[in-house]
Parts: structure tokens; sequence; C-alpha cells
């Protein structure tokens, strides 16, 4: 960050940003880089350029990034330790009419980092809160996991570092029918992976090193290989980690059918026809439409229903 970027690049920020409105008393929640100084909106860089002062986790990491920008604001010091005490102190100063932004050390602020507490007190007091979007390495991770079966996220960031506590947190991740975004310190980084690989080897685990910096490192694998993968070259234990546990797989139940398949046809069925539910059952979930139409026929047999389809078989059935 030795050198700073040419006037252009703040003209530019304020071509793209500068038409838009950014009214006083309003706290400014900016996403900065997590590793990459490109990463930065024009959009940050014009509204940092706006504020009356920046509230930061870290006045020396946030100082460097203004420097970098050659900018000068007065700086607030905003973390775990202080947060609900300057949170006061800021808030006045918004209600005063002034503009502040608040910035972690690296990425969206308030998700694991502070932040959190400053913005419910600004809402608690009527002050507008605007946020402004960029690098979050838990959306980065998410992005390229590539969890197509998921059924939404969970962010768990850290877990506990006691050992019981660390144990029954890992146990309720597992089988999830969601992905789950983990943090993790390179120092615990081997015992997770290891841990992982004992409670779920089935399940799939995106490792995320050092994301969007030079020695980028993204793997997709079973949990159960993973141990051997990282001891295979040991610069994979180093840097900072974003873990994407991927959903669990569904279970298999009658005539091999996931859960999330029979549940789709059952719901189908209350209002339309079994071929008809079936049809578009297999469209929506992917799986056989033969399949899903016997196994629709035995639960209407089994509930002494006469069947309103004639059956799956000879000319014209349906197909796989």
């Amino acid at each position: 960050m030795s050198t700073s970027p040419s006037a252009s690049l703040i003209a530019a920020a304020s071509a793209a940003a500068g038409h838009q409105q950014f009214p006083g008393g309003t706290l400014y929640v900016v996403a900065t880089p997590i590793g990459n100084l490109a990463d930065l909106s024009l959009r940050a860089i014009h509204v940092l350029g706006l504020v009356d002062a920046v509230a930061c986790e870290d006045t020396r990491v946030s100082a460097q990034l203004l420097r970098w920008l050659g900018l000068h604001k007065p700086l607030v010091a905003l973390h775990q330790h202080n947060e609900q005490q300057a949170a006061e102190g800021l808030v006045a100063r918004l209600l005063a009419g002034e503009r502040i932004a608040y910035v972690s050390d690296a990425g969206t602020p308030a998700i694991s980092d502070p932040g959190a507490v400053l913005v419910a007190a600004a809402a608690r007091a009527g002050v507008r809160v605007m946020p402004l979007p960029g690098a979050s390495s838990a959306a980065a991770a998410l992005s390229v996991a590539g969890d197509a079966r998921a059924q939404g996220f969970r962010f768990v960031g850290f877990l506990p570092t006691k050992s019981a506590e660390r144990r029954a947190a890992l146990q309720a991740l597992t089988g999830a029918p969601y992905s789950q975004v983990l943090f993790e310190a390179p120092h615990r980084i081997q015992e997770l992976i290891a841990e992982l690989a004992e409670l779920a080897p089935e399940q799939t685990l995106t490792v995320c090193r050092e994301v969007t910096k030079q020695f980028e490192t993204i793997h997709t694998a079973p949990c159960a290989t993973l141990p051997a993968w990282m001891a295979q070259d040991k610069q994979r234990e180093r840097g900072e980690f974003v873990l994407v546990l991927h959903a669990a797989p569904a279970p298999v139940g009658e005539v091999g059918l996931p859960e999330e398949a029979q549940r789709t046809l059952r719901v189908l069925m209350r209002d339309l026809p079994l071929k008809q539910a079936a049809s578009l059952a297999a469209e929506l979930t992917g799986e056989s439409r033969k399949a899903l139409y016997q196994l629709a026929l035995a639960w209407k047999q089994d509930a002494g229903d006469d069947a309103e389809d004639e059956p799956d078989t000879g000319a014209g059935a349906l197909s796989g």
C-alpha cells in the first residue's frame, strides 16, 4: 500500500457515485478488501472521501488504507472491547448530522467482525444506516463451492476453542441439508480437517485459503480425503481459511428415491392425477418419472384408493 492511486481513480469514483445522494446523519457500513485492494468499490472510495470521520476496528489498518487512497480522515477506534461505549459517542455525532463510515479490518463489517452493536444502536436512535457492499470472504467461498444440492446456507464463523464445545458444535453441523460457512485459524486447520474427516467422511468440503490474495487456493473434495491432501504440502496449512461444508446427501427412502423427491411428489398428488404429479415431480427433482409414478401408485394402493391412472406399463409408459 505504499503507492497512492492516481487522481484518475478518485475522479472515477466521483463520476460513478457522485450523482447519488449521501445524506448527513447517516452511518455508512463500508466493505473493504479482504486481501486485494482492487476489490474496493468506486462507491466506497467516494463515500470514504465524503464522510466526516471513519470508525474502524483497528486505526492502524484503516489509516494505511486511507493513505493509499490519499485521504485524511479522523479515525475512531471501535472494536470488540469498546464497541458499546464507542457506539454511544458515534450515535451522538450522527444525530448531530455528521456522516460517519464504519469499516472493519477486512471484508464486510458485522460478519464475524465488530459493527453489529453500532448498527443496532444507530437504528434504535432513528439514524439511517446505509450499506456499501463489497468483499466478503463468506460470500466468495460460497460462490466457488458449487454446492448445487444445498437448500440455502448458514454462516457459522469460528467454532468454539474448547475441545468438548468444539466437538459438539461440529457434530451439530453434520448431516444438514444446507451449505455451512466456517472460519478457521491456521494453527487449528489440521485439527478441523481431521475432525470433519472422522465425523462427516462422505460430505464434501470446499477449502478456501488466502482468498483474493496471491497464493489463493481453492480445493473441493470429500472430507475423508482432505487430511492426506493437506499433508502433501505444508503451505496448505498457512494463511486465512474459509471453509464451506456442503449439504449432506439426501437420505434415500423407498424405491431408491431421495426424501426430498418423495415430499415433492406427495404435495403434487394432493391436487393432480398420478401421472401428471409424477411427471412434474420428475421435472422438479431430476428423478425418474417411472420410479416416481410407481411410488405414487403404491401409496394410493396402500391408502385403499382406486388408482385414477392406468398402470405405467406398455406403450406410452413414462420413462426414466
